[in-house]
């Protein structure tokens, strides 16, 4: 045992010795309330000690922890509470649309103004007459944009300029979803263009945008497309 600048340094034998003495001396400790005071303990009950101060300080960053979680999840119920009344909004306004070009027209309309997107636009393919306001694809322009066997498709690589049109270069990522149109199940796309890169990313859920392409093709279904 060594004593520098008036603190003390134990070895481990003289640890051991000391750690000896507390234990047969514990009953002595709990009864003296100076020492526990000096040491930040305090007797709670018979052969218990609590850490008072340190077990306060874990229990303080606990709640902290749990209140941030708390926070970071009422956070997200309400983004996704106000997502889904704004979705329900645009389809009422889907719902109302006159004819083909009235509903592309709601469709981008609703898009900036409920969710502050860049544009919302419905494509679909030549084999047949397009509606007015539509994008025009190719023969093969859906398999081509979200692939062969693909549904949707969320993040950078949707962002298309035949979708878009001079949105383009504004749009960092896209939600660009499958839909089939009338009896004959033409193929189209309902696509949504947002200037966040993280606006939309493959890791989402598509579950919202995938309900309003659905909307988009019952609505789409009450008129025929007249050449």
């Amino acid at each position: 045992m060594s004593s520098e600048s008036g603190s003390t340094t134990l070895d481990l034998d003289d640890w051991q010795t000391v750690r000896r003495l507390l234990v047969d001396h514990a009953a002595d400790i709990a009864r003296d309330k100076a020492l526990l005071d000096d040491l930040g303990l305090q007797p709670k009950a018979r052969h218990l000690i609590d850490f008072g101060p340190a077990a306060l300080a874990r229990l303080e960053a606990r709640a902290l922890k749990d209140f941030d979680v708390r926070r970071q999840l009422e956070m997200t119920a309400k983004a996704n509470f106000d997502a889904q009344n704004q979705t329900h909004g645009l389809v009422l306004s889907l719902m109302e649309a006159r004819n083909h070009a009235d509903l592309a027209r709601r469709l981008n309309e609703e898009s900036r103004n409920r969710f502050g997107l860049v544009a919302g636009t419905i494509a679909l393919e030549d084999t047949g007459p397009v509606p007015l306001g539509w994008k025009t694809l190719d023969d093969g322009g859906v398999d081509y944009i979200v692939g062969e066997t693909g549904l949707s498709l969320l993040g950078p690589d949707g962002a298309c300029r035949v979708l878009f049109d001079d949105d383009i270069r504004r749009i960092k990522s896209a939600a660009v979803l499958r839909i089939a149109l009338w009896r004959e199940g033409r193929p189209g796309l309902v696509a949504f263009g947002s200037s966040d890169f993280d606006g939309f990313s493959p890791d989402m859920g598509a579950e919202l945008v995938a309900f309003v392409a659905r909307v988009v093709e019952r609505v789409a279904d009450r008129w025929p497309v007249i050449a």
